[in-house]
């Protein structure tokens, strides 16, 4: 099963409101998911993003990929830099 961190759209037409969820690659975009672990409104100015971060790095340490945009605002959150750090440990600790 292939996992991916990706976005939902929800909202009305023309105003965009996003939740970031896990699940499985091979389901619809606005389909079935695992978890939800967040969300990301880009209508406001700057745009709100509300994250979980322990539950992002639960999912990224079990092999869940994120699209480019969920990486970005993983990125912009630095959890991917915490989750590079987690894992450089790891390995050095061997």
């Amino acid at each position: 099963m292939a996992v991916k961190m990706r976005l939902k759209r929800m909202g009305a037409k023309k105003r965009p409101f996003y939740r970031i969820v896990v699940a499985d690659s091979r389901f619809p975009r606005d389909g079935r998911f695992i978890e939800e672990i967040g969300y990301y409104n880009p209508i406001e100015n700057p745009a709100i993003v509300k994250l979980d971060k322990d539950l992002a790095l639960k999912w990224l340490n079990e092999g869940a990929t994120p699209t480019d945009t969920v990486r970005d605002i993983l990125s912009k959150e630095g959890i991917m830099k915490e989750f590079h750090e987690s894992k450089s440990k790891k390995k050095s600790g061997k």
